[in-house]
C-alpha cells in the first residue's frame, strides 16, 4: 500500500468514506466490548485525533445544516474506553498484542486485524464470543481458501473431520504461517480475528521470531494448542483483505454508500462496455 502508508498509518486509510480501524472498533463495540485497545506504531496522534471529540468541526457542520455529518463525527467519541500502547518496533502481531498484555491482565480478550473488513449480520467477534461461550479455548476465525492464497495466510491443521458450514467449530492441532503450498497443512486459512485464553502470554514469551524476522501469532499459538485447546470457528460473513490493493477496491466498491451504489453500478457498467467495445476495435 506504499506510498499511501508512508505517512499515513495503514489502518487510517479510508474504506467507503471509514478508515479501517473504524470498522474494527466498531465491530469490537457491537460485540459488546467495553474496552479497547489500540496499538500503535509512530506517531499515534493521528488515531487519537479521530476518536477524539472535535467541537469546532461538529460546530461548523452544523451551522452549515449537514447534521448528518456531525453526528458521525460527534459518535467517534463515543465508542466507549479507547486505550493507546506503542508498539516501539514493527517486530510482529504477537509481539503487538503482547506490548498490551499490562492492560489485559489475566482474562480473555479477542484480537481485531483492522486490515480484515468483515461485514455480517452478527459481528464476527461476537460470533467468536458465542463459540467461546459454548466450548471454551481460545477461537480463531477460520475460512475455506484456494490453494493459491495460502502464501498469504496462517493455515490450521486439524483432526476434525471439517464441517465447513457457519458457526460450527473444530479443534485446531496446528497452526503454520504463509507456508508454499506444498506445505500447507489445510487450505482453512485464519481470517483476522482471535479470542485468545491468558495462556497466551507464556506461549508468546516462549517463541522466537519466525517469518519475517518477527513474533508471529500463529507461532505462538501453535506452541498454545500443545497446552490448551484452540478452536477454528467457521465464520459468517463476508470479508475483504483491506491490506491488499485488490481486496481495498473490493472493499470500497462493496462497502459503498447506499446512495453511491446505483450510482456507482451505472458507471462501472458503463466502463466495462466501453472497454469491450475498445478490445474488439
Amino acid at each position: 500500500m506504499l506510498p499511501a502508508t508512508k505517512a499515513v498509518p495503514k489502518e487510517m486509510l479510508p474504506v467507503a468514506a471509514k478508515p479501517m480501524i473504524q470498522y474494527a472498533v466498531e465491530e469490537a463495540v457491537a460485540a459488546g466490548i467495553e474496552t479497547i485497545i489500540l496499538v500503535v506504531r509512530g506517531n499515534k496522534t493521528v488515531l487519537q485525533g479521530h476518536f477524539s471529540r472535535d467541537p469546532e468541526l461538529e460546530s461548523l457542520l452544523e451551522t452549515r445544516q449537514q447534521f448528518a455529518a456531525a453526528h458521525a463525527v460527534r459518535r467517534l467519541a463515543e465508542f466507549g474506553d479507547l486505550r493507546y500502547v506503542e508498539q516501539e518496533k514493527p517486530l510482529g502481531l504477537a509481539h503487538a498484542i503482547s506490548c498490551a498484555a499490562p492492560l489485559v491482565g489475566e482474562e480473555p480478550f479477542v484480537v481485531l486485524l483492522p486490515d480484515v473488513i468483515i461485514s455480517a449480520a452478527e459481528p464476527a467477534t461476537l460470533q467468536l464470543i458465542r463459540a467461546y461461550e459454548r466450548h471454551g479455548g481460545s477461537v480463531v476465525a477460520i475460512r475455506e481458501i484456494e490453494s493459491r492464497e495460502v502464501e498469504r495466510h496462517g493455515v490450521i491443521k486439524t483432526s476434525d473431520v471439517a464441517n465447513t458450514s457457519c458457526n460450527n467449530s473444530i479443534r485446531v492441532t496446528q497452526l503454520v504461517e504463509k507456508p508454499a503450498p506444498s506445505d500447507a497443512p489445510s487450505r482453512l486459512g485464519i481470517f483476522g480475528r482471535y479470542l485468545l485464553e491468558p495462556a497466551i502470554w507464556n506461549s508468546i514469551a516462549k517463541t522466537a521470531r519466525g517469518v519475517g524476522g518477527e513474533v508471529q501469532l500463529t507461532d505462538a499459538m501453535n506452541l498454545l494448542c500443545r497446552e490448551s485447546p484452540v478452536y477454528g470457528l467457521f465464520f459468517e460473513g463476508q470479508h475483504y483483505d483491506a491490506g491488499d490493493p485488490m481486496g481495498y477496491l473490493k472493499a470500497n466498491i462493496e462497502l459503498c454508500n447506499p446512495e453511491l451504489e446505483q450510482p456507482l453500478r451505472t458507471y462501472l457498467s458503463r466502463l466495462v462496455s466501453e472497454n469491450g467495445r475498445a478490445v474488439r476495435s
